[in-house]
């Protein structure tokens, strides 16, 4: 299978959209009814015309989203169906390679994702009661 990594464009969205209502319900089941609701409408909107984002494509669709900001590793997402292949580990090495990303916020409650970025070499340099979004959602801070 081949697959490329695009930059996204608006009409990439709504798989973009898909991507991350499949990874955020498969690994943030602390996230409440609300604030994922909240964040549904709000990425789209507000995110995702505001920031470089890249997309994993294989020749049956998007697999993988990622965006880097300030050194930061704003978001990287895959979808649940195509989780343990790869695609993150892929996606983050594209990102890491191409804008020189040093950091990455984690959410506590968030085991699986902290552990895979310990596994790319990032170690808790930090935390937050709250996330970016003022939502009580504890944060780690990781940096490589």
């Amino acid at each position: 299978m081949s697959h490329q990594i695009i930059l996204a464009r608006q009409e990439n969205y709504p798989a973009i959209m898909e991507i991350w209502e499949s990874a955020v319900k498969a690994t943030h089941d602390f996230l409440s009814e609300e604030d994922f609701n909240h964040f549904k409408e709000v990425i789209p909107k507000d995110y995702l015309p505001n920031l470089e984002v890249y997309l994993l494509m294989e020749n049956d669709g998007a697999k993988g989203f990622a965006s880097v900001a300030d050194g930061t590793l704003e978001m990287l997402f895959i979808h649940n169906g195509s989780r343990g292949k790869g695609y993150g580990r892929e996606l983050y090495q594209f990102m890491k390679d191409k804008t020189g990303l040093t950091k990455v916020d984690v959410n506590e409650q968030n085991p699986q994702t902290i552990g895979f970025y310990e596994k790319m070499g990032f170690r808790k340099i930090g935390r937050s009661e709250k996330d970016g979004s003022g939502k009580d959602y504890p944060i780690i801070h990781m940096s490589l």
